[in-house]
């Protein structure tokens, strides 16, 4: 099969192939997949034009010099050239350029698209994401439960085109736990790890507020925060200051380079998160990959990436009081079972090879 996929956002920060290289890697793997089977074509709107191989997958960079790109004709005409066999759109929130393609294209081609954590849309933009329902061959949702919201809440027809596939998955791998703990200087018995921005719906004030409860209880435990933003940092500080919590108990990282966090989710017994909503969990999928055991939300995205809980725990967004028994549940876990259940899921259901399997699967059906 020919597949090509496309997004209509314009991002004219980025100039070079390698920068969006690098700014997709949580993706490209499925695309590398895709491609040792089919064609695989990736149209990149950027601050650069040419046309770029790597491992097996077209990169084709162009520039119209459009960040609103409402009628995009010359994209569109690009892409019937190419002639392909499947479309996938990323992103369920620009229904008036889907319909264009839709009749833009040869009639043959099938168009699928991806959602990537955008909510039903409200007013005219509902009304543009129902009509272009009608020309959608298959929807991808990281949790069926979220496709079925949109379903719910009227913007999609029915649920008999929502497909249950990953959003994205995980560069890392599991590494001797010495050798990362030596690289990230982490101690507890065990070892916490929160990774996301300091905002309300990552929610780390509930996290931080229980652990502190968890440490009367656990006093060898230890939280370490990874985030890059700041939005809520001065009440985390004032709450820590006021418990008189110690930065080696619970330890504000910061900002870590990518290429860190292997030895980070390596180090960790557990990670956590206190999101009220994900698109689907990037932070929690990569931990997963190197055997962290998930303490998470108990919302649509989290469901999926835990097999319906049967890894690590699921507690209530926003209730500090049910992560506080989900905390003391860790004691009684059998460490090696859970570590195992999690990158044996990890590689069946949230690899990159597991996604492309899927998404192989849904265009062979349609």
């Amino acid at each position: 099969m020919n597949f090509v996929f496309v997004s209509y956002n314009y991002d004219p920060g980025y100039d070079s192939p390698q920068k969006w290289l690098n700014r997709i890697s949580g993706y490209m793997g499925v695309l590398t997949n895709l491609s040792k089977h089919h064609k695989v074509t990736r149209i990149k709107q950027m601050n650069y034009r040419g046309d770029e191989l790597f491992k097996g997958v077209h990169f084709k960079f162009v520039n119209y010099n459009d960040e609103k790109l409402r009628f995009p004709w010359k994209l569109h005409r690009l892409i019937k050239s190419m002639n392909p066999d499947i479309v996938v759109v990323h992103g369920l929130h620009n229904p008036l350029q889907i319909i264009q393609l839709h009749f833009k294209i040869n009639k043959k081609t099938k168009i699928i698209v991806q959602n990537h954590a955008e909510k039903p849309a409200i007013g005219l933009k509902k009304q543009l994401q129902k009509i272009a329902d009608k020309y959608i061959d298959a929807y991808l949702f990281a949790s069926k439960a979220m496709g079925l919201d949109w379903v719910n809440k009227g913007n999609l027809a029915s649920a008999g085109k929502i497909h249950e596939v990953m959003e994205v998955s995980s560069v890392f791998y599991p590494v001797e736990k010495e050798s990362a703990l030596k690289k990230t200087g982490a101690l507890g018995q065990p070892v916490f790890l929160w990774v996301g921005r300091l905002d309300k719906n990552k929610d780390p004030l509930t996290v931080v507020k229980a652990f502190i409860e968890f440490l009367k209880i656990s006093p060898l435990a230890r939280l370490y925060m990874i985030y890059h933003t700041e939005e809520l940092l001065d009440d985390i500080k004032n709450v820590l200051n006021k418990h008189h919590i110690s930065t080696d108990t619970i330890t504000l990282v910061g900002l870590v380079p990518n290429e860190e966090m292997l030895y980070w989710y390596n180090s960790a017994d557990f990670i956590i998160s206190g999101s009220h909503y994900e698109g689907s969990g990037t932070a929690v999928c990569e931990a997963m990959s190197c055997g962290c055991v998930p303490i998470v939300t108990d919302i649509f995205s989290f469901r999926m990436i835990t097999d319906d809980g049967n890894i690590g725990l699921l507690y209530e967004a926003g209730n500090g009081a049910a992560l506080l028994t989900a905390l003391i549940k860790t004691q009684q876990m059998n460490m090696q079972e859970q570590r195992n259940k999690a990158i044996a899921y990890f590689k069946s259901t949230l690899s990159f090879e597991a996604i492309a399997n899927k998404i192989e699967a849904i265009a062979a059906s349609l």
